[in-house]
């Protein structure tokens, strides 16, 4: 079984093992042909990754480590 990977952006480091994640989705309406775009927050769990704002992660679903943590990053892609 795979788990889910996403790749998105780092909006907030508020606590220390802890990132925000803004991940956003493009598709194609399927009536009106426009292009939609869709963005959603994940709270991210990391240790030992060198992280900063604006930074493009990869995340990948976990067991959930607390209230509102079931991704971890993965690694960092780009500044």
């Amino acid at each position: 079984m795979s788990k889910k990977q996403l790749q998105g952006i780092i909006t907030s480091l508020s606590t220390s093992q802890t990132a925000k994640v803004k991940v956003t989705r493009q598709w194609q309406h399927p009536l009106y042909k426009k292009s939609v775009k869709r963005s959603k927050n994940y709270m991210c769990h990391f240790v030992d990754i060198k992280l900063e704002l604006g930074d493009m992660v990869i995340i990948e679903e976990c067991r959930p480590v607390s209230k509102t943590k079931y991704f971890r990053v993965i690694e960092k892609i780009k500044k």
